[in-house]
């Protein structure tokens, strides 16, 4: 249960620094399909934010209280990063490519979180939140990557991007295996 508390800390954290990092994304963005990408994502982060309250409520998370760990932040960070360095489409396709994973992440933990600790639907939300597929995200990248595309982008970054944020993400779960 103290993982599952501090998953939601951690939780916190992200979901302030990815808002703000999809927002200045969406503005840098000259695509329409690729402004409307980040903005739906945007939006996403603020409905995760109520949700992860409950979820808080059930582990026991200190939300106010907890201190984030620097192998859980570096994901967000690195995000951060590409909000400011990356061009938006490149970013797009690395992110895109590591939610369908997230989303899987987030199903199995829901599932397992009711089956071993009997958690409510008020207290999944936040996990079932993102393992639902969504198709106006995945409609919005498709279109901006074939824009790009069409207009001679190459995704070599994008894919070291996606790369690096893989590995970002193996960081997070780690470090909150070894708490």
């Amino acid at each position: 249960m103290s993982v599952i508390a501090a998953l939601a800390g951690e939780e916190r954290h992200i979901i302030a620094s990815d808002w703000r990092a999809f927002l200045t994304l969406a503005a840098r963005a000259e695509e329409q399909s690729t402004r409307q990408f980040f903005s739906f994502l945007a939006g996403g982060e603020s409905v995760a934010l109520d949700l992860l309250v409950p979820l808080a409520e059930a582990s026991g998370a200190d939300l106010a209280g907890y201190t984030p760990q620097a192998g859980c932040q570096a994901y967000p960070a690195y995000v951060a990063s590409l909000a400011l360095n990356a061009s938006p489409v490149d970013a797009l396709l690395a992110l895109f490519a590591n939610f369908a994973a997230w989303g899987e992440y987030c199903a199995a933990i829901a599932s397992s979180l009711r089956e071993h600790y009997g958690f409510d639907d008020r207290a999944c939300a936040f996990f079932d939140f993102f393992a639902k597929p969504v198709p106006e995200p995945e409609q919005y990248a498709l279109n901006a990557i074939q824009s790009a595309l069409d207009g001679g982008w190459r995704p070599d970054e994008a894919r070291r991007h996606g790369r690096m944020l893989l590995n970002y993400e193996l960081m997070f779960w780690n470090t909150l295996a070894d708490l």
